[in-house]
């Protein structure tokens, strides 16, 4: 039996980027408010980080789904840990697979489907296996890939919804610290305190939205994209293996896919939008011809 290629997600590793930017962003912060004559305690309120955090996860919660809320709760380890997927890791693998379906027939890949440990190429690969066409195969995965796609703009929604409340939750707690205030007029240096801190609840709803939440939807979506760029190649790849396609016309071919992450981002919306449209088309033909 040849050698079995396998796609594997590598070593887990830390997202220095993401670690970097948010000491970036706290150091910014606390340190314009240093230079101001501002001191770290100015900031530190309980009170107005309770308010915050409470109400927008409390409005996060009451506008999704309890299942995608857990889903997306599921996601945050993976902003500062995560395991790289590998466009080259795939490449070799479907052409290792082309190479030996060229010389010993497709169904000698068969003994290997159970020793894959990727569910994507698995099921691409045991359809081809299993006699179904390119046109086929593309339909099915597909399908995968739509609904893998959509599921990943839904998590990175959520974070998106909570980046979108936080800022009016903010100004919420700052209503509320300001009607504590009114209580005291009589001492105005408790006034001017209770002003000071009051307004702290819209320090945290701004910065909670714009240094943590919206990055993390877009950090999100960042892996969605390189996640999906490599199921296309898989998915190119088989399907052209499936055609009966010479291992180095698949690998011309899945050079497209060493494209650079902007134009892979481009690609990733238009390019799947194009692809996805000319299978729901020919599905569409062959049920009018039925």
């Amino acid at each position: 039996m040849a050698a079995t290629p396998v796609i594997t997600s590598g070593e887990g590793l830390w997202d220095l980027s993401t670690v970097a930017g948010l000491l970036v962003a706290i150091l910014g912060v606390m340190g314009g408010l240093l230079l101001e004559g501002g001191r770290v305690g100015d900031v530190v309120q309980l009170t107005a980080a309770l308010i915050v955090l409470g109400g927008t996860a409390g409005a996060v919660m009451v506008t999704t789904p309890s299942a995608l809320f857990v889903a997306a709760m599921k996601r945050v380890p993976c902003i500062f840990w995560h395991r790289p997927s590998s466009a080259d890791r795939a490449k070799n693998a479907v052409l290792l697979f082309a190479a030996q379906s060229r010389k010993t027939g497709i169904a000698s890949l068969e003994p290997q489907l159970k020793l894959i440990d990727n569910a994507f190429l698995r099921k691409a690969l045991g359809l081809s296996v299993d006699g179904a066409d390119s046109k086929t195969v593309r339909s099915i995965m597909q399908l995968e890939l739509d609904a893998a796609e959509e599921r990943g703009e839904a998590i990175a929604g959520v974070f998106e919804s909570a980046g979108g409340y936080a800022p009016t939750i903010g100004i919420l707690g700052a209503v509320l610290g300001l009607i504590q205030v009114m209580k005291h007029l009589g001492d105005i240096e408790a006034v001017g305190h209770g002003i000071a801190v009051a307004f702290v609840a819209t320090v945290y709803g701004v910065s909670v939205a714009n240094l943590v939440l919206l990055p993390i939807a877009n950090k999100l979506r960042s892996r969605l994209s390189d996640e999906l760029r490599w199921k296309e190649l898989v998915l190119e790849g088989i399907s052209a293996m499936t055609e009966g396609l010479h291992p180095w016309l698949i690998e011309s071919k899945l050079e497209a896919f060493r494209d650079t992450q902007t134009e892979a981002l481009v690609k990733s919306g238009s390019g799947r939008a194009r692809r996805t449209a000319a299978v729901r088309d020919e599905t569409g033909k062959k049920s009018a011809a039925a």
